[in-house]
């Protein structure tokens, strides 16, 4: 956990590059981490005798900043670009990188603030940089946003992935899950798997790794539904994702094995349909869907319903609260729980309606005494013995399969859920009557009395 002190140092420094004229938070956020890649960078033997003033320790000591502004623009970035040949995974996405600090100014602050955190520290770096993530207020243009820490660690834990797991995202993001599925494992950076389109988002993810202690993930380009998944069909034994959902897609420029088993535009069927196809037979996926995947009514969204329901193993269908995205985006989600079978398996779905999440549901999402989290939690070991006996007026209970199948794979909680009508008690009238009559005579000796005193 970081300070106050110290975020109000790094809020300072953002308030810098605001008045700095880089407005974009994500733009902020990239250039702090590439000049915390070069901090680090200062303890590895990467130099030569010609790149030695190109350290950080070196052109931080600089007493000229227009000097020091020159060299990190015209010398360090170039070089940075040319470590693209190296063996780590930052390294490799740094080709692109962009030097876009405006001022000598600026970087003066930048460089004086990056030098004083502590990044010697794991955990306390690995927080900083959340914090940091958490400042990205925007929406990305492609849907994607930021997902919740607490809901991320919510979904690792339920999903609780070993040393042996093949651990894939294919929407990456910032990393939140794979953070997440290697601090739950201990590290196993070989077996974490990441891929993005967005080449900014690949830099800021492998940084995010980088900073919690995985040396070497497997961070790679790739737009994984414009690309044939031949290569890695069949391939992880455990996949947490948040996809984008804005938007559709050209037909013709997805994948043809995407496009048999869903042929839609729609992105979050296209992408539940590549889970299903990368999974391992036995493998499981935890994937964070908009409602309307529960309930759309075109064909493509009933055939993945009914794939998930009789071809494999759907487990669960779990119902977040409508702003826990907030400020990202107001819209309602579901996770579902599924396993790759070979032959299906579902026997019941466990539903559960998550009501709050500790978290204020509006745009400010202050800290809230109410937390369904710990109860889900808790309950979801048992799903398959004691939560198969609750009544469906509860925030949690089972369906056969059966029953889903007859409402044409809706998977809407509250298609299933039992609503308690209470008979109000009618009093009977010549009873409010009497009442009545003794409140008017009430009144009159009242009244009578009052005008006596008057006399």
């Amino acid at each position: 956990m970081i300070t106050g002190q110290l975020k109000r140092r790094i809020d300072r420094v953002w308030d810098a590059f605001w008045s700095g004229g880089i407005s974009n938070p994500l733009e902020v956020l990239e250039q702090i981490t590439y000049l915390m890649f070069i901090r680090r960078l200062d303890d590895l033997d990467v130099y030569t005798d010609r790149t030695r003033h190109l350290r950080w320790s070196a052109f931080t000591a600089m007493d000229e900043p227009e000097r020091m502004f020159a060299v990190v623009r015209d010398e360090v970035f170039p070089w940075l670009r040319g470590l693209a040949g190296g063996d780590s995974t930052y390294a490799h996405h740094m080709r692109d990188a962009r030097f876009t600090i405006p001022t000598a100014h600026l970087l003066v602050k930048a460089v004086a603030m990056i030098g004083e955190l502590p990044l010697a520290d794991r955990d306390t770096k690995g927080d900083l940089y959340e914090y940091m993530l958490g400042r990205l207020a925007t929406a990305g243009q492609n849907g994607q946003f930021r997902t919740p820490r607490h809901i991320i660690r919510a979904i690792v834990a339920m999903t609780a992935p070993g040393p042996e797991d093949e651990i894939c995202d294919p929407a990456c993001g910032t990393a939140g899950f794979l953070v997440a599925a290697a601090e739950h494992v201990g590290g196993a950076a070989g077996r974490l798997h990441g891929f993005d389109f967005d080449r900014t988002m690949l830099r800021i993810a492998s940084m995010n790794m980088l900073l919690h202690g995985v040396e070497r993930p497997d961070i790679r380009y790739r737009d994984s539904l414009g690309e044939d998944a031949d290569g890695d069909a069949g391939r992880y034994t455990l996949i947490l994702a948040n996809p984008p959902f804005a938007g559709s897609l050209d037909v013709a420029a997805t994948a043809p094995d995407l496009r048999a088993i869903a042929p839609t535009r729609k992105t979050e069927l296209l992408f539940l349909a590549l889970v299903l196809r990368l999974l391992a037979p036995g493998g499981r996926a935890a994937v964070i869907v908009p409602e309307g995947v529960l309930f759309g009514s075109t064909r493509a969204h009933r055939d993945l319903r009914r794939m998930l329901v009789e071809d494999h193993r759907l487990d669960a269908v779990v119902r977040l609260p409508g702003g826990v995205f907030k400020p990202y985006a107001g819209v309602s989600t579901a996770v579902l729980f599924f396993t790759r079978t070979d032959d299906g398996g579902t026997d019941r779905v466990w539903f559960y309606e998550v009501a709050a999440d500790g978290f204020s549901l509006d745009d400010k999402r202050v800290p809230h005494d109410h937390d369904d989290l710990p109860d889900l939690l808790a309950r979801w070991p048992r799903r398959d013995s004691t939560e198969r006996d609750r009544p469906r007026t509860g925030q949690s209970f089972c369906v056969p399969r059966e029953e889903i199948a007859e409402q044409g794979y809706d998977l809407t909680l509250n298609r299933y859920r039992s609503v308690v009508h209470t008979v109000p008690e009618h009093r009977p009238p010549l009873e409010i009557l009497g009442e009545l009559e003794v409140l008017d005579g009430e009144i009159r000796q009242d009244l009578a009395e009052l005008k006596a005193m008057l006399r």
